[in-house]
C-alpha cells in the first residue's frame, strides 16, 4: 500500500537534514541530499521507502566521515573504527571506507610519510618508535617500511638531543648524561646510539658553552 508525502520540513536541530511525514504523520528523518528529489503530493511504496532509508544510512556514513576527517588526516582504520562506533553496518562502513580512498580522502602511505616528516622535523624519534606509533594507527606494515626506509637512526638521534641539550647547559657532565640519556631512551634509541649522541652533544652544545662562558669571565 502507497503512502503519500504530505509535508518535508527542515529539522531545528540539523538544518542539513529534513523530516518527512507520511499521511499526516512523521515518518523518518533524511539527509537533504537523499531527500531533494522528494515532493509534498508524492506517493511512496513500502519498497521505496525502504532504499531511502538505507541510501540515507549510507550517506550520513559517508558525511560523519568527511567531518571526522576535516580536523586532521586519519587512517583508515581510525574511520572504520569511528563508523564502527555509530553502529553502522559492515557493509555501509566497507562502502564508505573504498569511497573516501577513491577520492584520496584516506591514503595511509602519505599518512605514514607525512607521519614520519612532521616527527622527523619537530619531535624525532627512532625507527622502531615511529614503526610503533603508526601501527598503532593501523597503517600496514608495508607502507610503515616504506615511510621509514631513509631514516637514520644516529641522525635522528642527534637531531633530538641538539634541540635538547640547551634545556640541561647548565648541569654537569654527569647529570647532563643521565638527562640526556633517559630522554634518547624515552624516544626508543638503543643504548649505543644514546650514549654516542650524548657525549657528542655535551661536547658541541654546553662544553663548548661553558668554555666560552668562563673565557667571557675573564
Amino acid at each position: 500500500m502507497n503512502r503519500k508525502i504530505t509535508a518535508i520540513s527542515v529539522q531545528k536541530k540539523n538544518p542539513k537534514r529534513v523530516n518527512i511525514f507520511l499521511d499526516g504523520e512523521f515518518a523518518f528523518g533524511l539527509s537533504r541530499i537523499t531527500a531533494a528529489w522528494l515532493k509534498v503530493g508524492q506517493e511512496m511504496s513500502s519498497e521505496k521507502i525502504a532504499l531511502l532509508k538505507s541510501e540515507d544510512e549510507i550517506e550520513t556514513a559517508y558525511q560523519k566521515s568527511l567531518n571526522y576527517i576535516s580536523y586532521q588526516p586519519r587512517t583508515e582504520q581510525e574511520v572504520r573504527r569511528k563508523l564502527e562506533s555509530n553502529l553502522y553496518p559492515y557493509e555501509i562502513i566497507n562502502n564508505t571506507i573504498n569511497k573516501l580512498i577513491s577520492l584520496g580522502l584516506i591514503d595511509d602511505q602519505k599518512f605514514a610519510n607525512d607521519w614520519v616528516d612532521n616527527r622527523s622535523e619537530f619531535r624525532p624519534r627512532s625507527k622502531r618508535a615511529l614503526s610503533y606509533e603508526l601501527k598503532r594507527r593501523g597503517i600496514q606494515a608495508d607502507y610503515i617500511e616504506a615511510a621509514l626506509e631513509d631514516v637514520d637512526d644516529s641522525l635522528m638521534a642527534y637531531k633530538a638531543a641538539s634541540k635538547q641539550a640547551h634545556k640541561y647547559k647548565s648541569c654537569d657532565w654527569e647529570k647532563y648524561r643521565k638527562k640526556m640519556l633517559g630522554f634518547l631512551s624515552r624516544r626508543g634509541f638503543i643504548y649505543e646510539i644514546c650514549t654516542h649522541v650524548t657525549k657528542r652533544t655535551w661536547d658541541e652544545y654546553v662544553l663548548e658553552n661553558k668554555i666560552f662562558e668562563n673565557e667571557a669571565d675573564i
